[in-house]
């Protein structure tokens, strides 16, 4: 439940330092806010990258620059250079590196709790719901629409589907062209959030379909791993333009959420081996 509460920068809860690079961090319950500040001649594929054992940043980074500059090059070869006083989002996949003689100094919301960290470090089995969307018949919009109105519709889309999860502190583990892989604390918060994600985006002339299963995963380099998510994204094939569908091991844990559903019977999901029963959250 949010609370009002307050932390310094000064007495960080967590202190991850790597060459050229310091990472001071606070936590204010779930969510982790990391002071960032790399000194001069710091560059992701010299200085972490061999801690990540990834061919290029796997984190999604929101954030706001104090000090310093830093350039951003994304996997397609597009650039950025992040100045004080920005506000920016780098999407996963990509190098970056200090410009000039003044250390980059910033302040981040996102990827705090696991930059820097190492694929062992990260790879903690954990127990967690995951919550999958996509935009049904995207590919038929794109032609409808053309490549411009397409673009300004999935800006909008992600920026709803983002409040949704956000309410109900999800955790945005990649976003999948037209939708998003999403992991939650309870069952409860997952299926709440799905719940509002079709009406959300109804006024934009798409439906949003939702899968949804509760399973352990490994999360190594900033990805989601394990069966679970092989699973919920299966779950997600099965669901109709609007429609929420759980896994039974998600239903079962929601007995008193004030929530209903719909039997679909049982499914084989591809890929895995017995099959699944599957229920429909039934809307108000």
């Amino acid at each position: 439940m949010p609370r009002l509460q307050r932390k310094n920068f000064a007495r960080p809860d967590l202190v991850r330092q790597f060459p050229t690079g310091r990472i001071d961090i606070v936590t204010l319950d779930e969510l982790a806010i990391g002071r960032f500040v790399f000194q001069p001649g710091w560059r992701w594929s010299k200085d972490v990258a061999p801690i990540a054992d990834t061919t290029s940043c796997r984190h999604r980074h929101v954030g706001y620059t104090i000090a310093g500059r830093l350039e951003v090059r994304m996997e397609d070869g597009t650039t950025i250079v992040i100045e004080p006083g920005d506000a920016y989002e780098i999407p996963p996949g990509h190098d970056a590196w200090v410009v000039g003689d003044e250390p980059w100094d910033s302040v981040e919301f996102t990827s705090a709790r696991e930059f820097g960290l190492s694929s062992a470090d990260l790879g903690e089995r954990v127990l967690t719901t995951i919550l999958f969307t996509d935009i049904v018949s995207s590919t038929s919009h794109l032609e409808r629409l053309g490549d411009r109105a397409w673009a300004t519709l999935l800006h909008e889309h992600n920026v709803r589907i983002r409040a949704a999860m956000d309410r109900y502190r999800g955790r945005e583990m990649g976003s999948l062209g037209d939708g998003f892989l999403a992991l939650f604390d309870s069952a409860a918060k997952a299926v709440h959030a799905a719940a509002l994600m079709d009406p959300a985006v109804a006024d934009l002339g798409v439906r949003v379909r939702v899968g949804i299963h509760t399973g352990e995963i490994e999360i190594v380099g900033g990805q989601a791993r394990g069966v679970a998510v092989h699973a919920a994204a299966r779950v997600a094939g099965l669901a109709g333009p609007g429609e929420v569908l759980v896994s039974g091991t998600t239903r079962d844990l929601l007995d008193g959420a004030n929530v209903s559903f719909d039997s679909r019977g049982e499914h084989l999901l591809k890929g895995l081996s017995a099959a699944r029963a599957i229920f429909a959250l039934r809307r108000g």
